[in-house]
């Protein structure tokens, strides 16, 4: 347990540092794009100066001064699979963004999809000693929570403190200085597949990189997406990607549960090349172009030209009608909107105050995709494009980028998580972390 626990306070510590720098690059790695940011902590990003609100009313002090994005390889279902691929297209993205900033970063902040996440439940509660509710008595309630045997070659990616009580009063946020006699704690923990975790940290490695973070996809989208009245009621974000769809729940403005499904935007242009007999990149086309998924009458005089370079004059010329596209693209996403619609119901969100679901990713850009959700999710849905922050070009606003714009925040504000309280090692319960992977000693 304590390995993981050090090195988790290892890179938040290398985060702060990066800080003191001043500079911090942010990586998205994605099943059909690598998304790199710049971030410059300098206290400039003032409401007054720029006359544009930025993330929390410009409070962020962060502003973007580097952005580029590749197309990924060697990433499916949000997980490496080709570690030379990946890292030099990690490295194109990076050096792109870094050239546009004119500096070099050493430290990167990266998040990716995928992994097969559990969430999980805790709570503990414990006598205090004295009635002043101070850090290590947040420590000592935290390695309190009875950890669940979560599996061999599982790792946490998050241990986040959702809820305090002390007493009979519930519902705190920050416990610290405030008086009582027996505190509790409810906690959100999230594991992962470990391999994941390790292959993009040596990817990262490979790159001659510091990894200062890492943050689940799902996670970081809804911190960008939902506004801050569905963080607190409760709302779930929908994380369309290309080769994974992640799935988060938030209420009173931290995550309390998160899922993956390995099906994507990329799944549906796999099904347009099939049915049609075009290559990827022509179905991808024809898909960000003339997709959809609902048919009028029209869309049956709509023809399209499927095109193509085999030099076959016939096979070339083909034309297609738009209702066949729609035909082809909707059981599709229907099957995806099914499956969030499942792991929805697992999580109980029926439960919640408020039922908002957000759909975002680019996946999401689908004309009448918010319809067909609120058809099968039964919920108000609306399309999310993450909050506008300091600096970020045009064409990183749209909802592709809620991933990277997440992770910007997270990197200026992470929420509290255990790795950030001193607990002592002799604290930990036995049946703790125990299985825990030695990933960051094997890596740095």
């Amino acid at each position: 347990m304590m390995d993981l626990y050090d090195s988790q306070r290892t890179m938040r510590h290398m985060r702060k540092l990066a800080m003191q720098r001043g500079v911090v690059a942010i990586l998205d790695v994605g099943s059909s794009k690598i998304a790199a940011l710049v971030l410059r902590f300098d206290g400039s990003a003032r409401l007054e100066e720029s006359g544009e609100i930025g993330s929390l009313a410009g409070q962020s002090g962060f502003r973007v001064i580097g952005a580029a994005t590749t197309r990924s390889r060697g990433v499916r279902f949000g997980e490496i699979c080709a570690m030379g691929e990946t890292e030099r297209a990690i490295r194109t993205a990076l050096q792109a963004a870094q050239k546009m900033a004119g500096i070099r970063v050493d430290h990167v902040i990266a998040c990716f999809a995928g992994a097969e996440p559990r969430s999980y439940g805790l709570d503990a509660k414990i006598a205090l000693e004295d009635q002043t509710v101070c850090e290590e008595d947040v420590a000592r309630v935290l390695s309190s929570c009875d950890v669940p045997e979560y599996g061999e070659g599982r790792e946490v990616l998050h241990a986040q403190p959702v809820n305090f009580a002390l007493d009979h009063r519930s519902g705190l946020i920050d416990p610290r200085g405030q008086l009582g006699n027996e505190l509790s704690v409810d906690m959100h923990m999230l594991t992962v597949d470990a391999l994941a975790v390790q292959h993009l940290a040596h990817c990262i490695k490979r790159c001659d990189l510091e990894l200062a973070g890492i943050a689940s996809s799902a996670y970081v989208s809804g911190i960008s997406s939902l506004v801050e009245d569905e963080q607190e009621l409760g709302a779930a974000c929908i994380d369309l990607g290309g080769g994974a769809t992640g799935v988060s729940i938030f209420i009173k403005k931290h995550m309390i549960y998160a899922d993956s499904i390995r099906m994507g935007g990329d799944h549906v242009t796999s099904d347009i090349s099939m049915g049609l007999q075009v290559p990827t990149a022509n179905a991808e086309r024809i898909k960000t172009f003339y997709g959809g998924v609902h048919a009028t009458g029209m869309d049956d005089r709509e023809t399209i030209e499927i095109g193509g370079e085999t030099g076959d004059y016939e096979h070339d010329r083909r034309t297609a009608s738009r209702a066949e596209l729609i035909g082809i693209m909707r059981p599709r996403v229907e099957e995806i909107l099914e499956e969030v619609r499942a792991r929805l119901d697992a999580a109980g969100f029926d439960h919640l105050p408020s039922q908002q679901i957000v759909l975002t990713g680019g996946g999401s850009q689908i004309p009448g995709l918010d319809g067909l959700a609120s058809k099968i999710l039964g919920q108000q849905v609306r399309l999310g494009r993450p909050l506008r922050v300091h600096g970020l070009p045009q064409a990183a606003t749209g909802p592709g980028f809620s991933s990277a714009v997440g992770l910007a925040l997270f990197a200026a504000h992470p929420q509290d998580e255990w790795w950030d309280f001193d607990i002592p090692a002799d604290r930990y319960p036995a049946r703790s972390l125990k299985r825990a992977v030695k990933w960051f000693k094997d890596n740095w």
